[in-house]
């Protein structure tokens, strides 16, 4: 970009001085600078919801909305996540004062603002218009997506737990004493109120009008303070709000929680997970987010954060939203033992995608020492029975269905020992007191058989060390080596902006690094060596 200085009118001597410093930063900045590439890249980019939100809203952005989204996904790319650095470097760094294009660098508040409220319901749009632009180069295939997910702490203070178990026994205990004070008012006022468990809120409303009809009728004053003494409506009526007051926290808690276990007091969408990377030998519970990516040809194509502590339940609607974001369906999907279910599979086979996940016994292979396993009992198709490591026969018994956490229902198949008593080997095959009883579900069995034969293949081979080359290493390079460990922002929302920020500044990267190497598509990284399955 040249700015020809004669056809610009100054009107201040200060932005005289801005255009001279560019001028310098325009010669001092090389040809094949990242920078560069970023803001042409991003020139390509529709920014009309953008500037709408502006329009929208009346107000006069500080910073052009184009200019300031390029020197945010600029930081990023840079390892500068702090508003305050931010701000910063667009004062003192030639590459941001270039971006900045003659206009006066933002306030650190200026760009807090523009990342959390005005990219907010924006930036998943924008994102996928730069991975439709990377399809347009030739740069990915739509093809094979290899997915992983990590875990970013949160913003949030650490020590802010709130854990269901806590507020179910709590809550338990005060419903106990709200029973023994509705049953002390029965007794004096002989009445016959009722609290229930399903009703509880209502139930004391209920008591709490006649105890302030009864205050008004008998013209009774509630009083405060040392040497008053309180009436016995005042003693039942005090207690009572305490405990209406402590209900109304522990529905909103639960409310708060949904369908986990556990939030931080100041970043309720956090939540508390045992993080992997800490030096403690289990790892220290800290609220954070579970960050789930897509890979293909080293390029981060999708993004999604979670608030599942594992990677089993992320896998379908991360496969849906990018699904919807991009407008295709990816033909391979290939993951760890960690997204290994019967779900998982079904959902990949009515899609018509090829599952390449691997099994979570692949890597430890069958014990043969563990008798007791199905995978070391000899199967009868044909008659539907097990034998034991003994010979004795485990026949069908009936069927079952099993419900998963997300609501997925298997068709389970049950299947008992004909007799286990005088088995010398009983003690290493069950636990059971009877004889030993097996659950098998038919349609896992048969999926992960189908997985295990996909992955063993030469082309499962390649796609396998590809995931670990590709997802894995962008998760180092984005938390080791740009040291994104941690949220500056909170909430889902401002999380997930950040995270997209982070993403796309990788991507610009990883896009001049194959540039710069001649690696321009390129999409899979070939086996030097022969891999044994």
């Amino acid at each position: 970009m040249k700015i020809n200085l004669q056809q610009k009118n100054y009107t201040t001597k200060e932005e005289k001085n801005q255009n001279v410093i560019l001028i310098d930063c325009e010669s001092m900045i090389p040809e094949n600078d990242s920078v560069r590439l970023l803001n042409a890249i991003l020139e390509e980019i529709d920014y009309t919801r953008l500037y709408d939100a502006y329009s929208l809203k009346g107000t006069k952005p500080a910073v052009e909305p184009k200019i300031m989204f390029k020197i945010l996904v600029y930081a990023y790319l840079n390892g500068i996540y702090s508003t305050r650095k931010i701000a910063d470097a667009c004062r003192r760094d030639i590459n941001f004062i270039w971006l900045l294009s003659g206009e006066k660098g933002p306030h650190r508040s200026t760009v807090a603002r523009f990342r959390t409220k005005r990219l907010k319901g924006i930036l998943g749009e924008m994102f996928g218009q730069f991975i439709k632009l990377l399809k347009e180069y030739g740069e990915i295939q739509y093809k094979n997506l290899f997915e992983d997910g990590t875990k970013i702490e949160s913003a949030a203070n650490r020590y802010t737990f709130v854990w269901r178990k806590t507020i179910e026994k709590n809550e338990a205990k005060m419903h106990i004493k709200i029973k023994e004070l509705v049953d002390e008012i029965n007794e004096s006022y002989k009445t016959e109120f009722e609290v229930r468990e399903e009703s509880i809120v209502e139930d004391m409303e209920e008591v709490g009008k006649y105890l302030e009809n009864k205050r008004v009728e008998d013209n009774i004053e509630f009083v405060n303070g040392k040497g008053k003494r309180k009436s016995e409506i005042q003693k039942f009526t005090e207690p009572l709000n305490e405990y209406k007051e402590r209900q109304a926290g522990y529905d909103e808690s639960k409310e708060i929680l949904g369908e986990r276990n556990s939030y931080s007091k100041t970043d309720n969408d956090a939540t508390f997970m045992r993080m992997k990377d800490d030096h403690m030998q289990n790892g220290q519970l800290k609220p954070a987010y579970n960050v789930q990516i897509g890979v293909e040809a080293e390029y981060i194509v999708g993004v999604g954060v979670y608030e599942n502590r594992n990677d089993l339940g992320t896998m379908i609607p991360f496969l849906d939203r990018l699904e919807e974001s991009l407008g295709v369906r990816y033909e391979n999907i290939v993951a760890d033992a960690g997204y290994e279910s019967e779900e998982n599979y079904k959902y990949l086979e009515k899609n018509g995608q090829t599952s390449y996940i691997k099994p979570q016994n692949y890597d430890k292979g069958v014990n043969k020492k563990d008798i007791g396993k199905r995978e070391n009992m000899e199967y009868d198709e044909k008659t539907d029975e097990y034998k034991c490591y003994k010979g004795r026969i485990l026949k069908k018994k009936g069927e079952t269905t099993r419900t998963s956490a997300t609501g997925y229902e298997s068709e389970i198949t049950i299947y008992e020992c004909e007799d286990c008593s005088g088995c010398e080997h009983k003690e290493k095959c069950t636990k059971a007191q009877g004889n030993k009883k097996m659950q098998v579900s038919k349609e896992f069995v048969k999926k992960r058989e189908e997985s295990l034969a996909n992955i063993t293949t030469e082309t499962g081979k390649l796609l396998r060390v590809n995931r670990s080359i590709q997802v894995e290493g962008a998760f180092g390079v984005i938390k080791s080596d740009r040291g994104f460990d941690r949220f500056e922002t909170r909430g889902k929302e401002n999380v997930e902006i950040e995270i997209m920020l982070v993403c796309l500044g990788y991507n610009i990267s990883k896009l001049h690094s194959k540039i710069q190497s001649g690696r321009c598509g390129q999409y899979l990284h070939e086996l030097k060596e022969k891999i044994e399955a």
